[in-house]
């Protein structure tokens, strides 16, 4: 009797164990999920000029906040547009500059076998360079 009740218990808990694998591939799931696979549930991106503007704009904001601080203690307010354009332009590093540097060279050097005019170095990287920036 006793192994017709093991037996009959193994048979039971093979059929849970499989029945219920998708149970456990469920747990921690659903509408509150912070790790949660459906795309419909996330924020679209916005596009990166959208992004850009509120950026700038926000930044406006912290700017005329910071001039009435400035105007309260008597100090001299700041020029908000000047601000905004030196705190969004992006910062070149040595390094960047350099590998910038080498693509302009080899593509002078790509220039020259195929017969065309060279393009001034120094020019070619800052516009290079605002390109990536902009």
């Amino acid at each position: 009797m006793l192994f017709v009740v093991v037996f009959l218990g193994a048979i039971a808990a093979c059929i849970t164990f499989f029945g219920s694998s998708k149970a456990y591939e469920q747990i921690g799931r659903g509408g509150m999920s912070l790790n949660e696979d459906r795309e419909e549930g996330r924020p679209k991106a916005q596009p990166a000029a959208v992004a850009t503007g509120e950026r700038d704009e926000e930044i406006r904001q912290f700017l005329v906040a910071k001039n009435e601080r400035l105007a309260r203690r008597g100090k001299p307010p700041v020029d908000i547009e000047d601000e905004l354009k030196r705190l969004t332009k992006p910062a070149v590093d040595a390094g960047l500059r350099e590998e910038v540097r080498q693509l302009v060279v080899a593509r002078n050097e790509r220039r020259k076998r195929q017969g065309k005019p060279e393009l001034d170095v120094d020019e070619e990287i800052e516009r290079q360079l605002r390109d990536l920036a902009g």
